[in-house]
């Protein structure tokens, strides 16, 4: 069983940037479209980011799109999202996610189609 850890969160203000890794366990990563979500308190859980299994292929919810880069580094099992001109309303749990099909140049934007999930972490936008 595939196991992500997120790390990289925090607190930051309006404007400033952070940069989350997710650490993927095990030998198949490369075999995988890897994705980001995020879930503010008391709202669904919300597609942010997703990348293709060799990288490249992106896309991105409108809201961060232009703010957000997904990036993966199969060589260290690790996707990567760095985030710049953070807002208040980018507040959430950020949680990383591995998509269950192994197709080449494609990427997933809905929650079902995701298999394995890390456990989150923080990120808070101070105005």
């Amino acid at each position: 069983q595939v196991q992500l850890v997120e790390s990289g969160g925090g607190l930051v203000q309006t404007g400033g940037s952070l940069r989350l890794s997710c650490a993927a366990s095990g030998r198949t990563f490369s075999s995988h479209a890897m994705g980001w979500f995020r879930q503010a308190p008391g709202k669904e859980r919300e597609f942010v980011a997703a990348i293709s299994r060799g990288g490249s292929l992106t896309t991105y919810a409108d809201s961060v799109k232009g703010r957000f880069t997904i990036s993966r580094d199969n060589a260290k099992n690790t996707v990567y999202l760095q985030m710049n001109s953070l807002k208040p309303e980018d507040t959430a749990v950020y949680i990383c996610a591995r998509a269950a099909g192994t197709r080449s140049f494609a990427t997933f934007r809905a929650s079902n189609e995701y298999d394995a999930w890390g456990q989150g972490t923080q990120v808070t936008v101070s105005s």
